[in-house]
């Protein structure tokens, strides 16, 4: 088990439950030490006067605030501990706020916040339930390791979570860093339904396990690759172009063509990048509605038409290929649900009339 970061009381109102802080995530990045090149000696960093250049010890160094050009406030170590806010005991939460109006921009950093004791666990369940019904998150000042945070304290997946949060000046402005952000474009209704149209083509179900660092599997293979003595072989590709203003509806349009004719597996296609090329998968499937003719029909010999359980492990770009061929009206509207409900319809066998 997880060693806690943090351990002490959570409050709000009169209700008081001690809680233990922990890390919610972990880095797999790839690290490397600095080597002078042709050797295997190890480049460490020094520090050292920038004057002199010679080395100074850790005692001998002081905090200086610049004021002007080789002019400084110094600080010393023991006037910045005075006044550091130390480390809280207590996460009293001030207010509750509506998560829907909390920017995500304004999280920073996740922690799991679990109860310290299996004697405290039924008011931690009653504060997870509650939070999860209201949907908001308490709010909360919050002081770790010489550094004093706003915090928020929600509900997720049957516990709660502390999400360190970044000030409201911390925020850039981004008017003010982006330049030729669009004001008063004018775009026809058109150019927005097919784009909204591509969206919708485009759809996947949220499945953060589905997503992985490609560039952290190349680096190990790297290695692996350069340690096992095989020959190295990069290719980076074009980069992609800009879509040109003129051509944009054309753009969008064959974007449309090309998931629905996506082929099995992601296939990359000229001009445009699947998200399962982005992701090595294939859209994850959502279900729906299967029809019971194949159970129905079981023994009285081979159909070609399709059947619930068959059309259930196709894509949404299959499925509308499928709807092309059989001339399905409405087609391109409809959800992935809605096209293997409609492409069930077409394969169920009509009743004579009477």
């Amino acid at each position: 088990m997880a060693r806690p970061v943090w351990t002490g009381v959570l409050t709000f109102g009169l209700v008081t439950v001690p809680v233990a802080l922990y890390t919610a995530t972990q880095s797999h990045d790839v690290r490397f030490h600095q080597l002078q090149r042709g050797t295997s000696d190890r480049v460490r960093n020094k520090r050292v006067n920038e004057r002199t250049g010679k080395e100074v010890d850790y005692q001998e160094i002081v905090k200086g605030y610049p004021v002007a050009e080789g002019e400084y406030v110094v600080v010393e170590p023991e006037e910045l501990e005075q006044l550091s806010p130390g480390r809280s005991r207590t996460i009293d939460i001030a207010g509750f706020v509506d998560l829907a109006e909390v920017d995500p921009i304004f999280f920073d950093k996740t922690y799991y916040l679990g109860p310290k004791g299996a004697e405290y666990a039924k008011i931690y369940a009653l504060l997870v339930e509650a939070l999860d019904h209201s949907g908001k998150a308490g709010l909360a000042m919050f002081a770790m390791r010489g550094k004093e945070y706003l915090t928020a304290v929600r509900s997720e997946s049957g516990l709660l979570e502390l999400h360190t949060m970044h000030f409201a000046d911390e925020v850039r402005n981004p008017r003010s860093e982006i330049d030729d952000l669009p004001e008063n474009v004018e775009l026809s209704a058109q150019e927005v339904r097919t784009a909204e149209q591509l969206i919708g083509m485009l759809a996947v179900d949220w499945a953060p396990e589905d997503w992985h660092d490609t560039y952290e599997d190349q680096v190990k293979k790297l290695i692996e690759d350069k340690l096992a003595g095989r020959e190295i072989a990069v290719s980076g590709g074009p980069a992609p172009e800009a879509t040109n203003v003129i051509d944009l509806m054309d753009a969008l349009r064959r974007s449309l063509d090309d998931a629905r004719t996506e082929e099995p597996g992601g296939a990359k296609k000229s001009g445009s990048r699947s998200t399962a090329a982005r992701t090595g998968r294939t859209p994850k499937q959502t279900g729906g509605k299967k029809s019971t003719s194949a159970r129905a029909g079981a023994g009285a010999g081979t159909s070609t038409k399709p059947t619930g359980p068959q059309l259930s492990g196709l894509t949404k770009a299959e499925l509308y290929k499928r709807a092309t061929d059989l001339d399905i009206p409405h087609r391109s509207t409809m959800t992935r649900d809605e096209l293997q409900h409609a492409l069930e319809e077409a394969g169920r066998p009509r009743r004579a009339a009477s």
